[in-house]
């Protein structure tokens, strides 16, 4: 075991040096230096890019993102037809009523969609109180500075959250 430790020791690592070429472009006249203005500057930068592309380029953009949509279109089906079922088992039928009088509701079962009404009206004061859904407790000795921390915690959640 020595020996190869020895062995390996006495042999350096033979690094490759590569050779790379680099070009300074330098202008030659004063001429070949252009000074943009920040008007200029920012006149390209906000320029059309579709107005210079090739055609080409834009069809097979274009075409991406039909397809794109068209494969969107068909994975939310499910979803489209599950809320539009919901709907009509509400009873809201977005229909043009003519029925007792023009402009009338399609609401056929109004004590359900008095349920959901009231649900989300009570769901929102219990999670949402007026002095904010976030609360905070300290964990261990409870010190001035942890107290007066929390509180301030507490209140930059709450308000984030709210507001």
């Amino acid at each position: 075991m020595a020996e190869i430790d020895k062995n390996n020791e006495s042999q350096e690592p033979v690094l490759e040096e590569k050779e790379v070429d680099v070009e300074i472009e330098t202008p030659t006249d004063e001429g070949d230096v252009e000074e943009e203005t920040a008007e200029e500057t920012t006149g390209d930068f906000y320029k059309n890019l579709a107005e210079d592309m090739d055609e080409r380029v834009l069809a097979r953009m274009a075409n991406s993102l039909i397809q794109d949509f068209r494969k969107d279109k068909v994975s939310r089906q499910d979803w489209e037809q599950t809320y539009t079922q919901g709907l009509d088992l509400l009873g809201f039928k977005y229909t043009d009523q003519t029925r007792p009088f023009q402009g009338a509701s399609g609401v056929t079962h109004p004590l359900l969609a008095e349920s959901v009404t009231q649900f989300q009206a009570q769901a929102y004061k219990e999670l949402l109180p007026p002095e904010g859904p976030v609360r905070t407790q300290v964990v261990g000795a409870a010190t001035r500075e942890t107290i007066e921390q929390a509180k301030r915690v507490q209140d930059f959640m709450n308000y984030m959250l709210v507001d």
